[in-house]
């Protein structure tokens, strides 16, 4: 390697480094070092002098560094950054302007005016014959939209490459024809292949959503999933609450037993007695009201086939069949199943039982909890006004 390619390789590698923005995925100093390498291989294939091969290779290390001060115009921008690090260095003016003919020969729609651009152009597009075309495509469409350029989408960039692949592109130089051309081809296939296969993928898409919009079933299901999940919920809820009732009744009457019944075999101790009496019957309503909201109901659990004929029974409901033999529980689904609907009438009545069910627990629930609330307020009344006037107290003021 000559010097001046040496001194051109580290000013490059140290101005893209440093100077270029993080946004330029594609130009950057990975595709600057790719294009310098398919020069080398095109050059290799040629009987160019080392002068002009050298002249070539400066400008594919050169022909990007415009980027730095952005994509607009970045050639011409190019260009004069190496006229003026070549002028710094000593080189040729006559080579220098060989270096920009071959960088502006890179702008695109632009066809090349000698062999020397050529091989520049050549260099430039071969990753279009590269087994990472694909990826490296990419990159350069999320560059674009990075930089606010263009912004394409995935089906649009595809199009934009077919097109270009097919009209815009051509290889040059006879080695690139004969080496590079091949593997473009079979990239363009591979674009091709892509474009059907989102074409078949866009079409399923569109047949599965126009099957969704014209089908109310999948809402209907949604509908019932739905109204059952949220009456399943509430029964949970009043399930728990009354458990909770039944927890501190409990713990209310031990309490009662443990400690306040004892004392009144004590004389002194006989202002409690009503107190007590009351704190406890009020504890226990609350404790029935509460195992009545959860106590489940005794069905018959049998039906006969009269009844599914006519679709009187709900088979969603094991009240109404445990007490059925497996085979005539199969034969009764199959026939339900036959019938959408005697499902949607079926789903209908579990819905409608499940709410009259939760409005029975609901309402017991709400009276448990007034009559708990009732029931703590009176018997705090009552301890109260039994002890002012009949405590032990009052009852000395009375004898003495």
């Amino acid at each position: 390697m000559s010097d001046i390619l040496k001194k051109t390789k580290h000013y490059v590698v140290a101005l893209l480094s440093k100077d270029l923005s993080q946004d330029f995925l594609y130009h950057n100093l990975r595709h600057t070092q790719r294009v310098v390498k398919s020069t080398k291989e095109l050059l290799n294939a040629t009987s160019l002098d080392e002068q002009e091969k050298d002249a070539i290779e400066i400008a594919a290390w050169l022909h990007d560094t415009g980027y730095i001060a952005g994509c607009e115009n970045h050639e011409a921008q190019s260009c004069l950054l190496a006229r003026e690090f070549l002028t710094k260095e000593g080189y040729a003016p006559n080579m220098i302007a060989k270096v920009n003919e071959c960088i502006m020969a890179t702008v695109r729609y632009t066809e090349p005016k000698n062999f020397h651009e050529e091989i520049l152009r050549d260099a430039d597009a071969s990753h279009f014959a590269q087994k990472s075309y694909l990826e490296t495509s990419e990159l350069l469409r999320e560059e674009l939209g990075l930089l606010g350029v263009a912004k394409y989408t995935q089906k649009e960039w595809l199009d934009l490459n077919i097109r270009m692949f097919r009209t815009e592109h051509r290889f040059y130089t006879d080695y690139a024809k004969e080496n590079w051309q091949p593997g473009k081809d079979k990239n363009l296939r591979r674009l091709i292949k892509e474009k059907k296969s989102e074409k078949n993928i866009a079409k399923k898409e569109a047949l599965k959503a126009k099957y969704k919009s014209e089908s109310p079933d999948r809402s209907i299901q949604t509908l019932f999933r739905v109204t059952l999940k949220n009456h399943i919920t509430l029964s949970d809820i009043a399930d728990t609450k009354a458990n909770i009732l039944l927890s501190v009744n409990a713990i209310i009457i031990s309490l009662a037993i443990s400690n306040l019944i004892p004392k009144l075999d004590n004389p002194s101790n006989d202002y409690l007695i009503y107190p007590t009496f009351i704190f406890i019957v009020f504890s226990i309503i609350s404790m029935i009201l509460a195992v009545l909201a959860t106590r489940p109901n005794v069905t018959s659990g049998e039906f006969t086939k009269e009844d599914v004929a006519q679709k009187k029974v709900n088979l969603l409901f094991f009240g109404n069949f445990h007490k059925m033999k497996l085979d005539e529980y199969q034969w009764a689904i199959n026939e339900l199943i036959k019938d959408k609907e005697y499902i949607y009438t079926s789903l209908t009545k579990d819905l409608y039982f499940l709410g009259l069910v939760l409005n029975r627990k609901y309402k017991l629930l709400r009276w448990t909890y007034t009559i708990f609330m009732i029931g703590m307020v009176v018997s705090v009344l009552a301890f109260a006004i039994f002890f002012k006037f009949f405590g032990p107290e009052r009852v000395l003021e009375t004898l003495s």
